[in-house]
């Protein structure tokens, strides 16, 4: 089923979205996301911080402190719970980089059946991040 916006939605086009990462330690995830993923930090808030946002090119991701995980057990993993799809212009040498970098792998690279090829990455709190390139 189709939904229309109407008349005031249509003056209004979406122009960016970042998706937001659970993190019991910032410090801990931007370290990952710089060293191992190749992202910078483009701020953090707080002192410690309690949020804050890391980006390559023209991905945005947001990171919010928890004391706690809102998932619990290994739910995300085996359900296959994405937190974020990020879409790259060359799918291999990006799996090739990660692969020098020493990432682990959640999902190995692979060739969908409807054409996508991608693969999904851990971070150390378990967020699943997916890759691809159509």
């Amino acid at each position: 089923m189709r939904h229309h916006a109407g008349p005031a939605a249509a003056a209004a086009s979406l122009t960016a979205a970042y998706p937001q990462l659970f993190t019991t330690d910032i410090a801990r995830a931007c370290a990952f996301f710089e060293q191992k993923l190749g992202f910078a930090i483009s701020f953090l808030h707080g002192a410690p911080p309690f949020y804050g946002q890391v980006m390559r090119d023209g991905v945005r991701l947001n990171l919010r402190h928890v004391d706690v995980m809102p998932f619990t057990g290994d739910v995300r993993a085996a359900d296959h719970l994405l937190s974020a799809y990020v879409e790259t212009s060359d799918i291999d040498a990006l799996h090739a980089e990660y692969q020098a970098r020493g990432v682990a792998l959640h999902q190995p690279l692979t060739t969908q059946v409807w054409g996508v090829r991608d693969f999904v990455i851990c971070d150390p709190d378990g967020n699943l991040i997916l890759f691809a390139s159509r």
